[in-house]
């Protein structure tokens, strides 16, 4: 399934790719309205800027804020640059709270001002309590539009005051149950408000075992409470319990797919908010550090084999090995690093096994180097007929896995620690140890036993 999707996605692409080449305008936006905003979205980020701006002029205005939001942050940033005021203005005018939330943090100041002037202190006022939240917490992602009933009234009161709204928001799957305080008491799913007696008060059906959520929670651990209860919305309240609002799936998922990405990109030292299509200048800047970094690294990992320049000259079977036993231990540490980082996001490693882990992957590094060291050292000696040579390598190649291991859980854990991206920071640091470690035992160990 997910194949056939992609290969659609593909074609879609190529089609408004085609379409935009040929100057068939019409095709274009007739195709772009048969299109969900994502879909729209994907389809901009995959096109060069000259092209993405021809074709975002084929969507029509009421459809600009949904894919805005669909869109990174550099792409969304450039597309803004070109429109002018009143047209950001109309297209706020179209959001939900919690979508215009998002989206007036990616507006200029004085457009920002102009759209909260048009709004009425009522509506204005919900959006500036969104907006006192941090973005990445429970308060950032709540949408303030949600039913609420009194626990005093019966399922038939609920069902005719369903009627009089005529639309529930999306996402709608319980009733959220308050006092007249406007404290959170518990849900009416909508299941029980179908199916059971009209005359049934909704105090007797109500379920108050459902997890609220505090508005402070990151979340990514909202998006792991919706994970392990299978949620479609939950109820948001404060310290005091009284609630604020509600966090549905849709917005979840983004959150799932935005650290995902992160993760990904972090360990290139770049952000999944990165334009494919940025200008050339742009993208050499922002990736510049992350080169330095490695060239520093680098240095460092050569320096230490000028250390050993004279068992080099006289021992050129060395100078020939002698890549392999750090390439192995970084590869082995940057298995051990990605489970561990994947454990830590999924909050599976903590204070309480961390010591467990590191037992564990020095287990499994020491046995994989010890197995390796056997195939390394046999293939040294039969190329090589030199038996120390194979000997020296297998033992460094045991070293160098035993340590890549211990840092592969030890790094991620030390960087979380100080609040600093492990996805970012850790593999440069592996790479330097497991470099520095495998040169300074293979040559070190050829030193002391064949000079």
């Amino acid at each position: 399934m997910p194949d056939s999707v992609d290969k659609i996605n593909t074609d879609r692409q190529n089609a408004v790719a085609e379409i935009l080449n040929s100057g068939s305008f019409i095709t274009a936006r007739s195709l772009l309205q048969a299109l969900q905003p994502a879909e729209v979205a994907d389809m901009l980020e995959s096109l060069p800027t000259s092209k993405r701006t021809l074709l975002w002029n084929f969507i029509e205005l009421k459809d600009e804020g949904e894919i805005l939001l669909e869109v990174g942050d550099e792409v969304r940033e450039s597309l803004i640059k070109n429109m002018d005021t009143a047209e950001l203005v109309a297209i706020s005018a179209n959001l939900d709270i919690d979508d215009l939330a998002d989206f007036v943090q990616s507006l200029p100041d004085t457009v920002t001002k102009e759209v909260l002037q048009g709004m009425d202190n009522q509506y204005r006022g919900r959006l500036e309590s969104v907006l006192s939240y941090p973005e990445d917490s429970a308060g950032g992602l709540m949408d303030l539009n949600a039913i609420t009933v009194r626990a005093d009234v019966t399922l038939d009161v609920v069902l005719r005051f369903l009627r009089t709204k005529g639309n529930i928001p999306r996402h709608t799957d319980r009733i959220i149950i308050i006092d007249r305080f406007g404290f959170y008491q518990g849900v009416l799913p909508v299941r029980i408000l179908l199916t059971r007696p009209p005359e049934t008060q909704v105090a007797n059906v109500m379920r108050t075992d459902v997890d609220v959520i505090n508005v402070y929670e990151s979340d990514i651990n909202v998006a792991r409470l919706f994970e392990d209860h299978d949620l479609i919305s939950a109820p948001v309240v404060d310290e005091n319990n009284r609630l604020l609002g509600r966090i549905t799936i849709d917005d979840v998922v983004d959150v799932i797919r935005e650290d995902a990405e992160q993760t990904v990109m972090s360990m290139a030292g770049l952000s999944q908010e990165d334009d494919f299509f940025s200008p050339v200048v742009r993208s050499i800047r922002r990736r510049w550090i992350w080169l330095g970094i490695n060239l520093a690294t680098a240095f460092l990992a050569s320096w230490v084999a000028s250390r050993f320049a004279d068992t080099l000259d006289q021992i050129v079977t060395l100078a020939i090995l002698m890549t392999i036993v750090p390439s192995m231990g970084g590869i082995a540490g940057s298995q051990t690093l990605t489970l561990v980082i994947r454990g830590q996001a999924l909050g599976q490693i903590g204070a309480g096994n961390t010591r467990w882990m590191l037992t564990k992957e020095a287990i499994v590094g020491l046995l994989n180097g010890l197995l390796w060291a056997v195939v390394v050292a046999i293939i040294a000696y039969v190329w090589f007929g030199d038996s120390k040579v194979g000997i020296i390598i297998g033992t460094a190649l045991i070293v160098n896995m035993s340590v890549a291991a211990l840092a592969g859980v030890l790094i991620p854990v030390f960087l979380n620690r100080f609040n600093i991206d492990p996805a970012l920071a850790g593999g440069v640091i592996l790479t330097t140890i497991t470099d520095v470690v495998g040169l300074m035992a293979f040559l070190g160990l050829a030193t002391i036993f064949l000079l």
